[in-house]
């Protein structure tokens, strides 16, 4: 009979955890923290939860006030910690195709439909549900609760974040992010750069090529360069690599310039992304693109109007995630999981910056990123309970 009770006890245990967190994502899906807007709403509402089980929170302000990062701390604040971490922001839902309002939560028994719902509030709502376990008794290491801006558009919150942790007086052991990887172990990714490059020539009359200086030209000039790296970057592939394709890529996703036919392009735009799987391949592309624009396209843009010019904006700069031999949020996440081993990804998380000041780091979380950024974003219970599952036992890893 005991263990008839105990079984019946844990069921109903989990299926209030599950209520709790379908409750808390029903209150975040409303906030409509895309990243052109403010995220304080989820910030604030995670804040105030937290605070209120005794977590002792920071929030940490980008310049304008309008967009801030959460960190949290349950128990004691030392060395050693583990960080759960996610992004409040979510890209724009304006994909024709929604069944629903996507800031209006939609459950259909199985399903939870919204923007966010995958990526990645219902890892947020999934904590919300289990910090009560981590605000009782004496935590043996800290708990901290990271939740950040702008991921969608540079992981803009997360490098404010890691850069002030360098000069915090304790330092977290390991990072757990929970982007959407159907509850499977990661363990690395490619880094995302994303860039555009400006170029401003010299009007004129199209019957008089020669008077001016086409920016679209060379821009054409710029991409043709850019994309000759492709090969040097596929023989570049480290041995063994497990990432689809191997190498670093680069790809352009748009161009734009220009007026009308008979008018020589004064100004153009390139848009365009590298993915390194090193570090030595970004700085060669980097590097050699520079020295293209330098030293070839410019000095031939200004013989015709000095005045031209070339400029690259940085867009985004997510550090890949290196798959190490040593690493305990991957051990960890597999032994509460159940995992056999970890995997690598295409798309960037906010994990390689984690790494970059010296944690270890995986990601693991509810909702598979195919419904990521789309219409009718979903996330199943039967994912938030599988993370339910790995939060809790996390609080017992953290007692034994």
């Amino acid at each position: 009979m005991s263990l008839q009770l105990s079984a019946q006890a844990r069921r109903e245990a989990v299926t209030e955890a599950l209520d709790r967190t379908i409750a808390h994502l029903d209150e975040l899906i409303a906030q409509p923290t895309i990243s052109s807007a403010s995220n304080r709403a989820t910030i604030d509402t995670m804040a105030d939860r937290l605070d209120a089980l005794g977590a002792r929170c920071r929030i940490l302000e980008d310049p304008t006030g309008e967009k801030a990062n959460l960190f949290a701390t349950f128990g004691p604040e030392t060395d050693g910690g583990i960080v759960l971490s996610g992004h409040a922001d979510v890209v724009p839902a304006e994909e024709p195709g929604w069944s629903s309002d996507p800031f209006v939560m939609r459950d259909d028994g199985e399903r939870l439909y919204g923007r966010g719902t995958c990526d990645m509030k219902g890892f947020l709502a999934a904590i919300l549900a289990t910090a009560p376990l981590y605000a009782r008794g004496t935590l043996r290491r800290p708990l901290h609760v990271c939740v950040t801006y702008d991921e969608e558009v540079g992981c803009l919150g997360a490098r404010q974040l890691t850069a002030a942790m360098t000069d915090w007086p304790f330092r977290p052991a390991f990072a757990l992010i929970g982007e959407p990887t159907s509850m499977r172990v990661v363990e690395g990714h490619k880094g995302c750069c994303e860039y555009t490059t400006r170029f401003r020539g010299l009007e004129g009359h199209g019957s008089q090529p020669d008077k001016g200086v086409s920016a679209i030209e060379f821009a054409t000039m710029f991409v043709t360069r850019l994309l000759s790296l492709r090969g040097e970057l596929a023989l570049r592939a480290p041995d063994g690599s497990r990432f689809d394709p191997p190498g670093t890529t680069l790809q352009v996703g748009r161009i734009a310039g220009g007026v009308a036919h008979n008018v020589i392009a004064g100004d153009a735009q390139v848009d365009w992304e590298l993915r390194p799987v090193a570090r030595a391949d970004f700085d060669h592309v980097i590097r050699t693109m520079r020295d293209y624009c330098n030293d070839v396209l410019l000095p031939a843009m200004r013989a015709v109007h000095p005045g031209s010019t070339i400029a690259t904006e940085v867009i985004g700069e997510v550090a890949g995630l290196a798959p190490v031999t040593e690493n305990e949020a991957r051990d960890v996440a597999c032994a509460l999981t159940g995992a056999n081993g970890a995997e690598v990804v295409a798309f960037g998380t906010e994990a390689g910056l984690f790494q970059q000041i010296g944690m270890a780091a995986a990601i693991c979380g509810p909702g598979d990123i195919a419904q990521a950024h789309k219409a009718d974003e979903f996330v199943s219970k039967a994912q938030l309970s599988s993370c339910l599952n790995l939060l809790e036992g996390l609080d017992v890893y953290l007692r034994a």
